[in-house]
């Protein structure tokens, strides 16, 4: 059976335009169609850009006519982030600190889309200040996972994979500064990748509260529009001094080579759900059965300390960022009332050693890679939970805390790592479940071309949500 127009990736999208089987303006009304139908039951999309929407795609459609299309991303439909900003768009950050905020320039990676002839569709929700595990804020309510509207998408980029995955766009750019695209990912059935730290550089955006640990990076239904995305927007730009790393290494998907595989079933004893246990387990099988070197260990780096620094990091950097509003008591969402007044009271001394055990993770597998290429992790130690809960508070029927389901993702963020998540087999009940792959910086390009070589081994693309 022939796909429907919102079901097409990015790429089959960019092959279909050359060919003439369709044009950007067909797909972007079946695309808005599909938003209209479908939104108002998941909480996706919270600011559309219709109007600017028709006039990007009428533009693509007619440089596809006389040949001058600006590549495969021209008249690709991309929703963005509402912690990233676009120009002309209103950016929120999901708080209503920034309710009436319309930028005048775009965060460096939108506008390189934008250049390449992508089709902006509008703003996905996001938790405030994306600092939850969860998408609910005072300003646009909560977002729900198509998969089962009842349940979360998770976060902080819940909006973002709510949109592909219910076919409101193929390609979404969001942030990930502790698992934030990952973990939303493996909820929603997709691929999502955090780049290295720098790899994607950026500048014009919203202050950032977590030091470097935050990187743009998009979320796909395939592995091809991952890649698509990075030949985008992951060069170097002198604004950003972190991407001075990769000055002269342009984003390539390496061939699959034999990989040395780490595969870590549990973090520091933590509970893991029983069935992403289980078919995470088999996706390390699968990997032997490819041929990579699978070995299984525990995680080469001690949890506790990062637990320490993320809050000591998490809350100073909401602490300061509210400097700047100085009426913001009461306009907020109270758990993060309580984290800012947490911040105000740390110490320089808890900052710095916060830092310190920063410095000791990258030491620790700085080792590490050197005997290793990918660690395998599940993305998320729990299958969705309700949608307006911030987090399950048992899993595998242990009590947990706050970032119980969490617990995998941080590390890659402190230490600069990319990280990606694909889809494993899904639950019995059909809820997808996500397996994630870190690798030593600046080996994007091998990781993806990993994650691909898993997908051509266990197909995920067709899976998509009765809505």
């Amino acid at each position: 059976m022939a796909k429907e127009l919102w079901q097409r990736s990015g790429v089959e999208l960019g092959a279909a335009y050359d060919s003439g089987d369709c044009t950007p303006v067909d797909v972007l009304d079946a695309v808005l169609q599909r938003i209209e139908r479908v939104n108002p039951r998941i909480n996706a999309f919270v600011t559309l850009d219709s109007a600017g929407a028709r006039q990007s795609a009428e533009a693509s459609a007619k440089r596809w006519q006389t040949g001058t299309a600006s590549g495969p991303l021209d008249g690709v439909p991309i929703s963005v982030k509402d912690n990233i900003t676009v120009r002309g768009l209103r950016s929120t950050w999901g708080s209503r600190l920034y309710a009436d905020f319309v930028p005048e320039s775009d965060e460096l990676p939108i506008g390189r889309l934008r250049s390449k002839g992508a089709i902006i569709l509008g703003k996905t929700n996001c938790p405030e200040f994306t600092l939850q595990g969860y998408t609910d804020n005072l300003l646009f309510g909560v977002t729900r996972n198509p998969w089962d509207p009842e349940l979360t998408p998770g976060g902080s980029s819940g909006g973002a994979v709510a949109a592909v995955a219910a076919g409101l766009g193929p390609i979404a750019m969001a942030t990930d500064g502790g698992g934030s695209i990952r973990r939303p990912a493996s909820h929603t059935g997709l691929v999502g990748l955090k780049p290295s730290r720098g790899r994607v550089p950026r500048c014009d955006g919203f202050p950032a509260i977590l030091l470097d640990f935050e990187s743009v990076g998009p979320i796909a239904r395939t592995v091809e529009d991952i890649i698509l995305v990075m030949h985008a927007i992951g060069g170097y730009d002198l604004r950003d001094p972190l991407a001075l790393a990769f000055k002269d290494t342009p984003f390539a998907a390496s061939s699959v080579a034999q990989s040395r595989i780490w595969f870590v079933r549990k973090f520091a004893g933590s509970p893991v759900d029983t069935e992403i246990a289980k078919n995470v387990e088999a996706a390390a099988a699968a990997f032997a059965e490819l041929g990579h070197i699978v070995e299984e260990g525990d995680a080469p780096f001690d949890l506790e300390p990062l637990n320490e620094a993320w809050a000591v990091i998490g809350q100073t950097g909401l602490a300061w960022l509210l400097q700047s509003f100085p009426k913001w008591h009461g306009k907020i969402t109270p758990a993060l009332e309580e984290m800012a007044r947490n911040g105000e009271k740390r110490t320089g001394s808890e900052y710095v050693a916060a830092l310190d055990a920063v410095r000791r993770l990258q030491k620790s597998l700085s080792i590490f890679f050197s005997d290793h290429d990918i660690i395998l992790t599940p993305s998320a130690a729990a299958l969705p939970w309700p949608a307006t809960e911030p987090f399950p508070t048992q899993i595998a029927g242990e009590r947990v805390g706050p970032r119980g389901h969490a617990i995998f993702t941080g590390f890659a963020n402190m230490a600069g790592c990319p990280g990606i998540s694909v889809p494993a087999a899904p639950s019995a009940k059909g809820l997808p479940i996500g397996i994630q792959m870190v690798a030593a910086p600046g080996q994007d390009g091998m990781l993806c071309a990993l994650a691909g070589q898993y997908e051509s081994f266990q197909p995920w693309v067709d899976r998509f949500p009765q809505l």
